[in-house]
């Protein structure tokens, strides 16, 4: 199959020759017709891969079920040690892969880049926390010195992994990466308009010295493969959004199997009446506009004191129109491209039903095609009233709404006012306080005078949503037990549980019963 490209100059490191090499990894039973992967930023074709079948996914999860023996039985030292050179190789290798992931997916560079890191964040976390997560556990038994309790942790073999389109390195490899490390294989598709950053992905974890077919990659429409891979996973990991994961999980259930699933957001920033203004300012625009809008932990509405109101919105248009929008394949811009005509069109008929019903617009609010079909300029809108699609719908682009509230009673009141509960922000010059507030706050994560890296970045603690924006969570801990089964082993020794031969059960209970007494108050005996 030969790539098609348009404009060879504008590709940077990307050739046609490579990514076939690319989609060449995606093995199929049979001759299947071309899925065309377009350059986000022109709208021109960049690429192709093969449109797989359920056939295809069937095969692909046979090759890796055939190879996850072998890899169970390899240490969590020799693990370790690959997704540490995995680490090193997508640090040393960046540049091809952040010129593919402007191409497919159309974000500023400097917001592909935080691609790079999240993909190092994990692979070295779980490289060094794995053993300890999983290692075999002593527990208390129930007749504590004569019983002996072991828990242990079995991988759940093969875990399906959908992801979609604004994050096509990250949710490409990096939920697999604690799935590889747990022991399974991991059957993998990404979103049909951006394959070829997690076919890099495990390109490179091959090259580090992960078994060939361990990581399965099956290309296609989630329509079409969706119900093939939960059918052929034992546990699922999606992102996207909240009505498919609704049908995700149906599917789910329906099998029995386990899953995990960051959904839908419509997030929400605080002000708080003491907060600095100028620092809020810069805190908003990373969290509005970062990754083009195109970001599950973005944020949608802001909620301003009467007192800093004209303060912040005047110096927060500023800062959007001031925001360069750029196609170039360097840190040069700001904002990059929307993916794709579709979540243009999203975008544009948002904010003109916004316009149509009395909304006011501070900054933005125009497609630019003199950069690209896709470009559409940072969006600050007030006056949103809740008739309008923009006020309770998400958008997924550089859209926000500012919102006046009379207290911070009120504001925390109408932030949770949402069927959705993702990601918040908190922006105050007293960040005991900030704290307070957070915890009042339903959302999965809640930064306070950060927009939304530092609860991401903090991989040692779980991220996921409440509400509709999801359920269970990665990073941490949970992040990669949720990829295994729970076994407890008991071990009776000297007297079984129960009455002993030749003890009336009359006894037995009144024996048993003074223990308990006894017991509640002995300090560290659950």
């Amino acid at each position: 199959m030969s790539a098609t490209v348009a404009t060879k100059t504008a590709l940077g490191s990307v050739n046609p020759a490579r990514l076939d090499s690319l989609a060449a990894r995606v093995q199929t039973v049979g001759e299947r017709p071309a899925l065309v992967v377009s350059n986000a930023m022109t709208g021109d074709d960049l690429g192709q891969v093969p449109r797989c079948t359920p056939d295809d996914v069937a095969a692909a999860a046979a090759r890796a079920r055939a190879v996850q023996p072998a890899w169970v039985a390899t240490s969590f030292e020799h693990r370790a040690a690959i997704m540490l050179r995995f680490h090193d190789l997508v640090l040393k290798r960046q540049d091809e892969v952040l010129d593919l992931i402007q191409l497919e997916n159309g974000k500023a560079r400097r917001h592909a880049f935080e691609e790079i890191m999240d993909v190092c964040l994990n692979a070295r976390y779980y490289a060094h926390t794995a053993a300890d997560y999983l290692q075999p556990k002593r527990r208390q038994g129930v007749q504590l010195a004569l019983t002996k309790v072991t828990e242990l942790r079995h991988p759940k073999g093969l875990v399906g992994v959908i992801s979609p389109w604004n994050y096509p390195l990250t949710l490409g490899i990096s939920d697999a990466l604690p799935a590889i490390m747990a022991g399974n294989a991991v059957l993998t598709k990404p979103d049909q308009q951006t394959p070829f950053a997690a076919l890099w992905a495990v390109e490179l974890l091959e090259e580090a010295g992960l078994p060939a077919s361990l990581v399965q990659v099956v290309t296609g429409s989630g329509a079409e493969l969706g119900g093939a891979i939960i059918e052929q996973s034992d546990f699922l990991m999606f992102t996207g959004s909240t009505a498919v994961g609704r049908t995700v999980a149906a599917q789910a259930g329906e099998r029995l199997i386990d899953c995990s699933m960051e959904l839908g957001g419509k997030n929400a920033l605080l002000v708080l009446d003491d907060a600095d203004v100028d620092k809020a300012v810069a805190g908003a625009v990373r969290a509005c506009f970062s990754n083009t809008g195109q970001l599950c932990i973005s944020i949608e509405r802001i909620y301003l004191p009467a007192t800093l109101w004209e303060e912040f919105s005047a110096k927060f248009a500023q800062a959007a129109r001031a925001l360069t929008l750029s196609p170039a394949l360097d840190y040069s811009g700001d904002i990059g491209s929307l993916i794709s005509a579709k979540q243009f069109g999203t975008v544009t008929d948002h904010v003109q039903d916004a316009k149509d019903k009395g909304a006011t617009v501070l900054a933005g609010g125009r497609p630019r095609p003199d950069l690209g079909p896709h470009f559409y300029e940072p969006t600050i809108l007030t006056d949103v009233a809740d008739d309008m699609t923009v006020f309770a719908h998400e958008t997924f682009g550089p859209v926000v709404s500012l919102y006046r509230v009379a207290t911070e009673e009120e504001a925390i009141a109408r932030a949770n006012d949402s069927e959705y509960g993702l990601n918040f922000s908190v922006w105050t010059s007293d960040p005991e306080h900030g704290r307070s507030v957070a915890a009042r706050l339903q959302a999965g994560t809640v930064n306070v005078n950060d927009a939304y890296a530092a609860t991401w970045g903090s991989i040692d603690a779980p991220m996921g949503g409440m509400k509709a924006s999801g359920i269970g969570s990665r990073h941490g801990e949970h992040g990669i037990t949720k990829y295994t089964d729970a076994q407890t082993i008991a071990v009776e020794r000297v007297l079984p549980v129960g009455a002993p031969d030749g003890v009336s059960p009359a006894l037995y209970a009144r024996a048993v019963t003074a223990a308990f007494r006894l017991l509640r108050r002995v300090p560290g005996v659950k």
